[in-house]
């Protein structure tokens, strides 16, 4: 699948906002102490800042945590947060050291085909490369086992066509409104989990 850049201009891919608050003391530090334990390595401190996202914030399904984090500040104090907002922690670790980064989504359902959703990942484009690589921070689980891979993708949820499932190939330098809208508008996770998007 050819991914597809949303922004014709890769700066878009390294601005802080309201979601991804890279310039918050909180992301700020977490970079830091990352850059400086992979000594300015960039695809060093890419992996280890997937690990960091993926392995010690958990998903909040996963964890039983009921509160709807949506900011990456936020999520790194708390330590918790669904797909959306874990990609959102990783992109702005991503974007605080130089690296282009960004949001991307699938649409998953049931085995059988029902209950469609939209799951969030990540882009990222080591600086130097010539080509975008999708990451999930998501978190693994028993048959869920995503890893830090730039040359052959290993996501927590390879798509399936024949279920309708969708790789979307747009690469987003903010978050998906649809996406946004059902963090911030969700007091807990099961009003959240109620108001998830089925589709881009």
């Amino acid at each position: 699948m050819e991914l597809i850049q949303e922004q014709p201009d890769l700066a878009s891919y390294l601005a802080a906002d309201e979601v991804m608050d890279h310039e918050h003391p909180l992301v700020r530090e977490t970079a830091d102490a990352f850059w400086t334990a992979t000594a300015g390595d960039a695809h060093a401190y890419a992996e280890a800042v997937f690990a960091f996202v993926r392995d010690a914030v958990p998903h909040s399904a996963d964890s039983g945590d009921m509160r709807v984090s949506w900011r990456a500040s936020d999520v790194l104090a708390t330590r918790n947060g669904i797909c959306y907002a874990k990609s959102h922690a990783l992109v702005a670790l991503l974007r605080a050291q130089g690296i282009p980064a960004a949001l991307c989504y699938q649409r998953l359902t049931d085995d059988d085909g029902s209950n469609p959703v939209v799951h969030g990942l990540v882009a990222l484009r080591l600086p130097g490369s010539e080509h975008w690589a999708r990451v999930d921070p998501r978190g693994n689980k028993p048959g869920v086992d995503a890893r830090f891979s730039l040359d052959v993708e290993q996501l927590a949820f390879p798509v399936r066509p024949e279920l309708g499932e969708v790789d979307y190939p747009e690469l987003y330098a903010a978050a998906h409104p649809a996406a946004l809208k059902a963090l911030q508008d969700s007091a807990d996770r099961t009003q959240l989990w109620e108001s998830l998007p089925t589709a881009l």
